[in-house]
């Protein structure tokens, strides 16, 4: 793609940034909630200073950063690129003020757009801007799931978004039969993927089957009547200690009133039994798929599934921010609502490398103690998905939009 290509995908992709402030207060802003979540106003500032660094710094003629601490302050986890604030203390950087902040954007885009319009560097600063544009849309989903979390601890319980309203009774669950066989994945094409993605290469699997869509709430509460939280049998040993530690006696935005109610970024509401359950951990999503008489499948089984199905789903365009009931017929949700647990570590691809430099640091280093997650989910950006993305967090996260689709092993003697 030409440079003065990227000026209207980079102007898309940052006001979109802002679109999703727009509602919020500085105080909203400013405040982070536990170690693993971000202030909204830290994500604007890294997003920002993702194309400083990695874009400006090394193409802008006469290169001037916009504020020298900067560098240290909003650097995440770049250890090529030096020093880094405390991540569990975000929240305490009440100075830059917020609208620093914002004037850093303004400047950044400005100067960036005037290197774009130069037309200088040809595909490396091509693919620079175009991983900082990815890298922004992620940022785009951790600024939702960040704040959720934020509202979810405060009394008032507020509302971000409109509140959900009463869905339609979900589908009846079936299964799909897949052969298996010898099968390829990761990406291919010339679009945009992460390194993480690559190389393309070959997995046998055994033949399987994959549920029609998504675990929804009322089934996972049948695992909580039946007494799925008390019975170490249905978890994994780490995963028993975890529930154990955690108090954790149901999902992490589910409130036990005079009935069941769910946080969601419109507030608290009842608890939709129709609608797709989110925010479970890896542990909690193998315990539910043990009691079902099922298994989670891996990302090989859910890439071969998905290949070739329409990137189309329900998506942070809708702007509610919510997971919604499946369609009928055929196999659905495999993108959008809910972030679908695999079984499968997250582990380099035969023949992977990283790339060089500090960039090179965006992916490969955290190839340990990690799951996959396919799929994407409400809150990811409407165009930001393929079949070969691989999302990656570790067992214990329940935060993001995480949820659950089941598999088996093909049945002896069946199509499958």
């Amino acid at each position: 793609m030409p440079l003065n290509d990227l000026s209207a995908p980079y102007r898309r992709v940052r006001d979109w940034t802002l679109e999703l402030c727009a509602a919020l207060s500085v105080e909203d802003c400013c405040v982070q909630s536990m170690p693993d979540a971000s202030p909204v106003k830290w994500h604007l500032a890294h997003t920002t200073w993702f194309f400083e660094t990695f874009v400006l710094e090394p193409w802008e003629r006469g290169f001037q950063p916009f504020n020298e601490a900067f560098r240290v302050l909003y650097n995440s986890y770049y250890n090529a690129v030096g020093d880094k604030h405390p991540r569990p203390e975000r929240g305490l950087l009440t100075r830059p003020a917020f609208a620093t902040v914002l004037a850093y954007r303004a400047d950044v885009d400005r100067r960036l757009q005037g290197l774009l319009a130069e037309q200088r560097g040809g595909e490396a600063l091509t693919a620079l801007v175009t991983l900082g544009l990815h890298h922004e849309q992620q940022h785009q989903e951790l600024i939702l799931t960040d704040l959720k979390h934020l509202f979810s601890r405060n009394p008032l319980a507020p509302a971000y978004a409109a509140r959900p309203p009463a869905a339609a009774a979900a589908p009846a669950l079936n299964w799909h039969d897949f052969p298996g066989g010898v099968v390829m994945i990761g990406h291919q094409g010339s679009g945009f993927c992460y390194d993480n993605e690559t190389p393309r290469h070959r997995v046998f699997l055994e033949p399987y089957r994959l549920a029609s869509r998504l675990v929804t709430n009322g089934e996972f509460l049948q695992f909580i009547e039946a007494g799925g939280y008390r019975e170490p049998v249905h978890w994994l040993a780490e995963g028993w200690d975890w529930r154990v530690a955690e108090n954790r006696i149901h999902p992490l935005y589910w409130r036990r009133r005079e009935d069941w109610q769910e946080f969601t970024l419109g507030g608290l509401v009842p608890l939709d039994r129709q609608r797709p359950l989110v925010h479970v951990s890896y542990y909690e999503a193998d315990a539910y798929a043990r009691w079902a008489e099922a298994r989670l499948p891996t990302e090989a089984e859910w890439e071969n599934a998905a290949a070739g199905v329409p990137i189309a789903g329900h998506f942070a365009g809708r702007r509610d921010f919510h997971p919604a009931v499946a369609a009928a017929g055929g196999i659905s949700q495999l993108f959008g609502d809910a972030w679908e647990w695999t079984r499968s570590s997250y582990d380099p691809y035969p023949g992977f490398r990283a790339g060089a430099g500090a960039v090179g640091e965006y992916n490969g280093k955290f190839m340990v103690n990690q799951y996959v997650l396919r799929g994407g989910s409400c809150v990811t950006p409407d165009d930001h998905l393929r079949a070969s993305y691989r999302n990656f967090f570790p067992a214990t996260a329940c935060w993001q939009f995480s949820g659950i689709r089941l598999a088996r092993d093909a049945e002896p003697g069946g199509n499958g």
